[in-house]
């Protein structure tokens, strides 16, 4: 039996709206996922050491208080320094269509904007995971 998706759903920083990554949570578990949320006010070590500690294989970033071009290459930098470089990092929230490609640029592999339809995202991760699978 194929082991299931691990997801960590994190708010970085000061952050404190919840409904957005909340929704998505939900929307990945009722997908079959493993999806542990790390609550407020998370800074980028404490995102990168529970991503390795619960030995997760996608990190999800979330900001809507505009300090994502400081926080989510935080995180990929401190990953792969924790030797966990192979992990997916994707982003969402409120992220300006000028910043989506550096943040690509600088290891945030997708991007979820304001309105995404949580089916998009399931999809992208089950594609992903698929193709994972069939790589290894």
């Amino acid at each position: 039996m194929p082991r299931t998706l691990r997801v960590l759903v994190a708010k970085l920083g000061l952050d404190a709206h919840t409904i957005g990554v909340t929704v998505l949570a939900r929307a990945l578990r009722d997908a079959g996922m493993e999806v542990i949320y790390s609550g407020l006010r998370q800074t980028p070590e404490m995102v990168a050491n529970t991503a390795v500690q619960e030995d997760v294989d996608v990190v999800g970033l979330s900001s809507l208080s505009g300090a994502h071009m400081k926080h989510f290459p935080q995180v990929v930098e401190l990953l792969s320094a924790r030797g966990a470089g192979d992990k997916l990092v994707i982003g969402g929230g409120v992220i300006p269509e000028e910043d989506v490609e550096a943040l690509k640029a600088r290891g945030v592999t997708e991007l979820f904007t304001m309105g995404t339809d949580t089916r998009d995202v399931v999809a992208y991760l089950e594609k992903w995971w698929a193709l994972r699978g069939e790589e290894s």
